[in-house]
């Protein structure tokens, strides 16, 4: 039976947080909130975890997944040929609403993207990163079955994914905003694939060799 605490309770939250971790460590699923929408997240480099995340959601095998992670630093593990434009718009957005598109390091053994790309970003939410500090990185995507909107609070998580998730953290709705810019820093010059809620002024401010894609609105 899945769990779930109301993390605006201090108690409840650090139990939540205890449980999540748990969870993470035994390959299950997790629903927590980022600063976009509600996510459901996994263990990155659990191939079993990775697999449950995309059959909770109704997505086939080998479907790519997003990581997030708690640090930039920790990117640098993850891929390899980051371009000074990328570190740019790291030191300037993250935690905050960007995805980068990178290539993966060769070494890794994980199957979140059998492309040999990873999307990454680093979430502005204080319970997500509380949750990444004591876990390292983990796949995740919206807490949103295919096809349906991503829910924006818990339990609207938990009408899509129910018993599909062990740990629900529940900290209230959250504010409706736009899906984070998405620049992909595996060409040269890096281009946007999506603005999401960065104007374009700001990315070229941050990085002005940056190709602006058409319609990435």
């Amino acid at each position: 039976m899945s769990q779930v605490f109301d993390c605006r309770d201090p108690d409840r939250r650090r139990a939540g947080l205890a449980a999540a971790a748990a969870a993470f460590r035994r390959g299950a699923l997790a629903v927590l909130p980022t600063d976009s929408a509600y996510a459901v997240v996994c263990d990155a480099f659990n191939a079993t975890a990775t697999a449950a995340l995309r059959a909770a959601k109704g997505r086939p095998p080998g479907t790519p997944l997003p990581v997030l992670v708690g640090k930039p630093g920790v990117v640098d593990a993850l891929t390899r040929g980051l371009t000074h434009d990328a570190r740019e718009l790291m030191s300037a957005l993250w935690p905050g609403p960007l995805t980068l598109l990178a290539r993966q390091q060769p070494s890794l053994v994980w199957d979140v993207d059998p492309t040999g790309t990873l999307a990454v970003r680093m979430p502005l939410h204080p319970l997500a990163l509380e949750l990444l500090e004591a876990t390292g990185p983990m796949a995740a995507t919206g807490a949103n079955f295919a096809g349906l909107d991503v829910p924006m609070t818990c339990p609207d998580a938990q009408d899509q994914l129910g018993e599909s998730v062990a740990v629900y953290l529940d900290a209230g709705a959250l504010a409706a905003g736009r899906a984070s810019a998405v620049v992909d820093v595996t060409t040269a010059p890096p281009k946007v694939l999506r603005n999401g809620s960065v104007p374009s002024e700001q990315l070229l401010r941050i990085a002005p060799a940056l190709v602006l894609s058409e319609g990435a609105g």
